[in-house]
């Protein structure tokens, strides 16, 4: 009964992407993400590779912590910059695009993770939405990656599919829905973001309910340069102090 189960969950995912490799339209998007993750690596690849700073951040700045650490580590600083370039030139070249999507994968995930833990505005909501790009590339050569999967590859039968003008108005109306829904969360998700200066981050206290405490997080982060987590708490704190009054 299992190896039914999976017999039939394979043969239908078998079915759902012979379909979608068949519209053009999804391949043009593939084409698309793969051009536009290659140009979010590259040029950032090139200055790790270059000996370069990534960015101006100042030291105090949680991702300014951890930039000037990065920068300061040798040629872990360069050969992170060699991964991403080598990702981005193997997701230009069509042969290789799915090794350049796994090799593009965790990389960007770790710095979608980083960049939600810090809340780096910088790559707050772009990071996400690559990671989420990179996962579609990855779907789009499943019949490719399967072959890596524990999966039983006699299961798998590549047949020549008519080309499917037809525009998938549903599939991109998903993606947009995702993608406005990402931004509108990410944007509303967090009390107070550190920001990347001391004046971007005062800026938002002008429409808090507690001015005077968010500015002395924005002290603790850019003049003091304590953690972000020892900052969140103490503003916690004392939101949680005058709201008790």
């Amino acid at each position: 009964m299992q190896s039914t189960l999976y017999m039939k969950l394979s043969s239908s995912l078998d079915s759902l992407h012979a379909k979608a490799k068949s519209n053009i339209w999804l391949k043009y998007f593939a084409v698309f993400l793969r051009i536009a993750l290659a140009a979010g690596f590259f040029p950032s690849g090139l200055v790790k590779v270059l000996g370069e700073r990534f960015t101006s951040l100042s030291n105090n700045h949680p991702m300014g912590h951890y930039l000037e650490a990065l920068f300061h580590t040798g040629y872990y600083y360069t050969f992170i910059g060699v991964l991403q370039m080598t990702a981005a030139v193997l997701l230009l070249i069509p042969r290789t695009a799915l090794l350049g999507a796994l090799l593009y994968f965790p990389i960007i995930l770790n710095i979608c993770i980083l960049s939600l833990s810090v809340r780096f505005d910088g790559s707050l909501i772009t990071s996400p939405l690559m990671v989420l790009g990179n996962l579609y590339l990855l779907c789009w050569d499943y019949d490719r990656l399967k072959f890596i999967l524990p999966y039983q590859r006699h299961q798998f039968i590549r047949s020549r599919q008519i080309v499917d003008r037809k525009f998938p108005k549903v599939f991109f109306a998903v993606i947009m829905i995702t993608i406005i829904a990402l931004i509108f969360t990410l944007r509303n998700v967090y009390s107070i973001m550190p920001r990347n200066t001391i004046n971007d981050c005062r800026a938002q206290c002008k429409t808090s309910k507690n001015e005077d405490v968010c500015k002395v997080f924005c002290d603790c982060i850019h003049s003091k340069g304590e953690p972000l987590d020892k900052a969140l708490e103490q503003y916690n704190k004392a939101v949680n102090s005058l709201n008790h009054k």
